[in-house]
């Protein structure tokens, strides 16, 4: 009776490289002639490493730049054409002040000096004369809005709604 490997042999066909024919029959070995190392160790030198590192982190920071930049591109501009367009406005922004009129043209202010004395800047200076009528009429009203800290202590202290804070 003859095995698969022997029927190989003697039909003299193509064996593969691990069988071996001889007269007799064959003999199989192994080609243990050549050794291949899957995971070679290297010598590493400090050099060789601090290479590859800096190749690595450059080439990683060279696309995240790359990605910032990208996604730059595509977001909507965070500058405004001022003059022409204006900005939203914060709920807790009171504004600038204003000393309001009544409709016939003449200011509400009675000149109390209210708010000249609870103005913690001292930014409102108040010059004012009485009348004929006897009533007194403020001849200069100026608030310096360099000092001005936007408390709104003036709106609140003033007994006629003179002065208000509002949108510029």
């Amino acid at each position: 009776m003859m095995g698969p490997l022997q029927i190989i042999a003697q039909t003299r066909k193509i064996a593969p490289r691990f069988i071996k024919i001889v007269p007799n029959g064959m003999n199989i070995y192994l080609n243990r002639s050549k050794y291949y190392y899957v995971n070679e160790e290297k010598d590493k030198n400090w050099s060789d490493i601090m290479e590859a590192a800096s190749t690595h982190i450059f080439f990683l920071e060279l696309v995240r730049g790359l990605g910032i930049t990208l996604s730059q591109v595509f977001r909507e501009p965070a500058t405004i054409n001022y003059p022409f367009e204006k900005g939203p406005l914060s709920p807790r922004f009171r504004g600038e002040h204003a000393l309001r009129r009544y409709p016939s043209g003449e200011e509400r202010c009675i000149a109390c000096k209210l708010c000249e004395a609870i103005c913690p800047a001292q930014a409102i200076t108040i010059e004012a004369e009485e009348r004929a009528d006897g009533s007194r009429r403020t001849t200069r009203y100026d608030i310096d809005m360099s000092k001005c800290i936007y408390c709104g202590f003036c709106q609140e202290a003033c007994p006629v709604d003179a002065i208000v804070e509002g949108p510029t």
